[in-house]
């Protein structure tokens, strides 16, 4: 099954990517990778998905109808699960306030590329651990951000001029998110500025500004805070759901790493309040390690025993897990969550 990971991996990301499995039936197991409306690798040949691609596709056009991630087709649920990407981050300004979005992005596993023309704080935002910092005027080095269907973009430079540069440029950039500090006269400016100067209003009525959630932020780690929850809020408002983390795939392609057979674990239905969504995904070694989490504790606990007992035993290739943390034992074990999930366990 590795070949189905190294097609995940190669997905072009600004495309729509979609895993489908199906969960029961005869077919219950098998795997395909839809990019673009186009079947480009399934786990068996002339399979389910062969023979009823198109009605996969056309549930999954229909947006509503697998917001959950599940799909009815043939008498089989198919779980869909919309690949994301990492999230990329691009800070224009490297003050106090960038240096916490530094480190709590690098935290959530993004890439972060900071834009400083003053090289002082242009080694401020290293020494905080940015994965690129382009230390140039941001004219000059907004040249080298491409932007994409994943890009976040943070305006937090020291004066307007330079707020009203960032945005003329990245308004024409395809990006998940622009968000701009500032008063609220000081960025209106900055915005009617943009548009006289050509940008499209729909894109700069989009911006969000005063950039973050209101909570009553005060100090630069709270602001940095602030900034970062906003962007959490906008990614997790968007369809696509977890998909595969660079930590996993690595682990599953990486020869050097890979010890024997490995269990991917993934939350593939979800009802009440469980700790994680649907899509979540944790990958358990032969040894008991754990790549991911699909929300501790006792429940997660209770899915790596049933991982580790499939990896020490040729009875199956897929089993599905069904973890109930509402019964009265689920309390007495500390599952106070109280939701029910199910949970895909797959050798690869």
């Amino acid at each position: 099954m590795t070949g189905l990971y190294r097609a995940i991996a190669d997905c072009n990301p600004d495309s729509t990517n979609v895993v489908a499995t199906v969960l029961d039936g005869e077919a219950f197991g098998q795997k395909a990778l839809f990019s673009d409306e186009i079947l480009i690798f399934e786990t068996k040949e002339s399979g389910f998905f062969s023979r009823h691609g198109e009605e996969v596709l056309k549930a999954v056009r229909d947006k509503e109808q697998c917001r959950k991630g599940m799909v009815i087709l043939d008498g089989s649920r198919i779980f869909c699960d919309w690949l994301g990407q990492d999230i990329h981050l691009v800070i224009c300004g490297a003050g106090h306030v960038s240096i916490p979005v530094i480190q709590i992005g690098l935290m959530m596993g993004c890439k972060v590329t900071v834009l400083e023309d003053r090289p002082q704080f242009a080694d401020n935002a290293r020494r905080a651990g940015a994965s690129e910092v382009i230390c140039e005027p941001f004219d000059q080095g907004l040249k080298y951000v491409q932007g994409g269907s994943n890009t976040y973009f943070i305006i937090v430079t020291r004066g307007h001029r330079y707020d009203q540069t960032c945005l003329e440029l990245i308004a024409g950039k395809k990006h998940a998110y622009i968000g701009m500090i500032g008063s609220r006269l000081r960025v209106a400016k900055v915005k009617e500025a943009a548009l006289m100067n050509g940008c499209e209003k729909a894109v700069i009525d989009q911006v969000y500004s005063p950039i973050g959630l209101n909570i009553n932020a005060e100090t630069p780690v709270e602001i940095g805070v602030s900034i970062m929850a906003e962007i959490i809020e906008v990614k997790n408002k968007k369809m696509r759901l977890s998909g595969y983390s660079k930590e996993i795939l690595h682990a599953i392609l990486n020869q050097d790493e890979k010890n024997g057979r490995n269990v991917m674990a993934t939350i593939v239905a979800r009802k009440g309040s469980a700790p994680r969504d649907v899509g979540t995904k944790m990958l358990v070694t032969p040894e008991g390690r754990c790549i991911g989490t699909i929300g501790g504790g006792c429940m997660e606990s209770e899915v790596m025993q049933k991982a580790l007992h499939m990896l020490h035993s040729d009875e199956e290739k897929a089993l599905l897990c069904h973890v109930d943390m509402t019964v009265a034992d689920a309390e007495v074990e500390g599952m106070v969550c109280g939701g029910v999930i199910d949970v895909l366990l797959e050798i690869i």
